[in-house]
């Protein structure tokens, strides 16, 4: 469980985070949109103490964060960014057994293990475990860094805007992919998106933010039936565009047929 009790972050003279209230359940995903700036990433850095607060205190399964060595605490959390940050030295089995190593697991169980997670991942082992990070595609890297993010067998799993530079199609693969894999392995997911159809179809609950607050957290359908204030019922609005768009656009083409 993630539990944010009322966490604040200060860039010079500006907020970036301001009283932030949030609990994250086991086994639960949440999304957590807004608009660049809004302060959504350094959140989620504050979990893994990439970033500490200026005030205010972030608990990890009932532990401060802060009273935990950094290093310790991060190996314990997977964690996928947009850019994946594959070594580009090392090969895919290499890359996904980086954090295993470095807990000094054996030989065999790491091997096994990077066979596991590459087949939960959709990468057959025999194909891509001894390929460097420049013979893969995006999607695949991603795919490859998600792998990464799970070979110590966290229990809680961040992903910030981790599908943002996908092609659409690829995109939605791996959607389907990453909430089949919150599933089967039971994790707490928070997730960064600038996306709302992708939080509004992946996520459990929905934390909107703007200009550093937490401006409403429920339900995809919390939010579509009842939003806080302006900025979220915009936000819902424009979901609501898009898709009387899409429902034009199909029959138009209908009509064309």
């Amino acid at each position: 469980m993630i539990e944010l009790r009322d966490v604040s972050k200060r860039y010079g003279d500006s907020w970036a985070v301001r009283h932030a209230r949030l609990t994250v359940a086991a086994g639960e995903l949440v999304a957590v949109v807004g608009e660049s700036g809004s302060g959504k990433t350094t959140l989620v850095k504050m979990v893994n103490r990439l970033i500490d607060p200026d005030e205010g205190e972030v608990h990890v399964d009932g532990k401060d964060v802060r009273r935990q060595d950094g290093v310790a605490l991060r190996r314990t959390i997977g964690y996928v960014i947009q850019q994946v940050g594959l070594l580009p030295h090392l090969t895919v089995a290499d890359n996904v057994a980086m954090v295993p190593r470095l807990l000094r697991w054996s030989q065999g169980d790491i091997t096994r293990r990077v066979d596991e997670l590459l087949g939960l991942v959709g990468l057959a082992p025999e194909s891509f475990r001894g390929r460097f990070p420049d013979q893969l595609s995006g999607g695949q890297r991603q795919r490859v860094g998600v792998a990464r993010a799970l070979a110590a067998r966290p229990r809680l799993l961040l992903l910030d805007e981790p599908l943002g530079a996908l092609d659409p199609i690829t995109r939605v693969a791996l959607q389907d992919e990453l909430r089949r894999i919150h599933r089967e392995l039971g994790l707490t997911t928070l997730l960064v998106t600038h996306d709302l159809i992708e939080a509004l179809t992946l996520a459990d609950r929905i934390a909107v933010m703007w200009r550093g607050e937490l401006r409403q957290v429920g339900t995809p359908g919390e939010l579509m039936r009842a939003p806080a204030d302006d900025y979220v019922a915009r936000l819902m609005g424009m979901v609501r565009h898009q898709r009387e768009q899409l429902r034009a656009a199909t029959d138009a083409a209908g009509d064309g047929a």
